[in-house]
């Protein structure tokens, strides 16, 4: 087995104990991907390293802004309850909960090893394509994620409000129909969590669907083995956006 990984985990600065308990479950995970990847088009390569560093490292790179996130819409999403007296449910499986939802998960990406990961978080992995429902359905299942629910639906299908935390990371540009869709699919107190690439790219898709600067910010990410110490240098950036 390929040190890679670990090494990838500790470097995003997983505790030992950490790594010892998620890469075994991450490991099976990419078995899964590769397994089923010639038939549902899951990811775009087959080679397990190539998976660790753009997917999985990649995925998980975000992982401490994202819990940060969750206890700043935690705190505020309680505020706004006490203050509106709102006995609203989010989505039943997770009642009270901050839910995490990843849109278009596709093969699970970011949402499975985020899933892994954050097991004191709860995700719903929402997928259009019932196939690729399945498959997620089945990994959710082998890897015993109780954290983790799947949702075949279109992302318009989704109920407003539902979901606190929108994470997506591999859909095409934003734009004004997209962007008004992952808004509704968040609450006044929701976030977007984009995975993106290059900031010059990000701005000229923000400028181009109007949005206010104010409401959005870029976070960069570092993403072991690919935005350093690599012939690539990729950049990788989270942007936050705000209703």
């Amino acid at each position: 087995m390929s040190d890679i990984l670990k090494d990838g985990l500790k470097i995003l600065s997983f505790s030992d104990e950490q790594v010892e308990i998620i890469s075994p479950k991450i490991e099976q995970y990419i078995k899964e991907l590769i397994l089923f990847n010639s038939a549902y088009n899951l990811v775009n390569t087959d080679n397990h390293d190539e998976i660790v560093i753009r997917h999985i490292l990649d995925s998980l790179s975000a992982v401490t802004q994202l819990k940060e996130l969750v206890k700043k819409v935690s705190v505020q999403k309680k505020v706004n309850k006490n203050d509106s007296n709102d006995s609203s449910e989010s989505n039943n499986q997770f009642k009270d909960k901050i839910i995490i939802g990843d849109i278009g998960s596709g093969g699970g990406l970011p949402g499975i090893p985020l899933g892994i990961a954050m097991p004191e978080c709860k995700f719903v992995l929402v997928e259009r394509m019932s196939k690729r429902c399945a498959f997620l359905e089945n990994v959710v299942a082998i890897l015993g994620l109780t954290n983790v629910a799947v949702m075949n639906v279109e992302a318009e299908q989704v109920k407003s409000g539902s979901i606190d935390i929108a994470v997506f990371r591999a859909f095409r540009p934003l734009d004004k129909k997209m962007i008004k869709t992952l808004l509704n699919i968040i609450p006044s107190t929701g976030v977007l969590a984009a995975y993106k690439a290059k900031l010059d790219k990000i701005k000229e898709e923000m400028s181009a669907i109007n949005y206010d600067e104010n409401l959005y910010s870029v976070i960069p990410l570092k993403v072991p083995f690919l935005t350093e110490d690599s012939e690539e240098n990729r950049e990788r950036n989270l942007v936050l956006i705000s209703k």
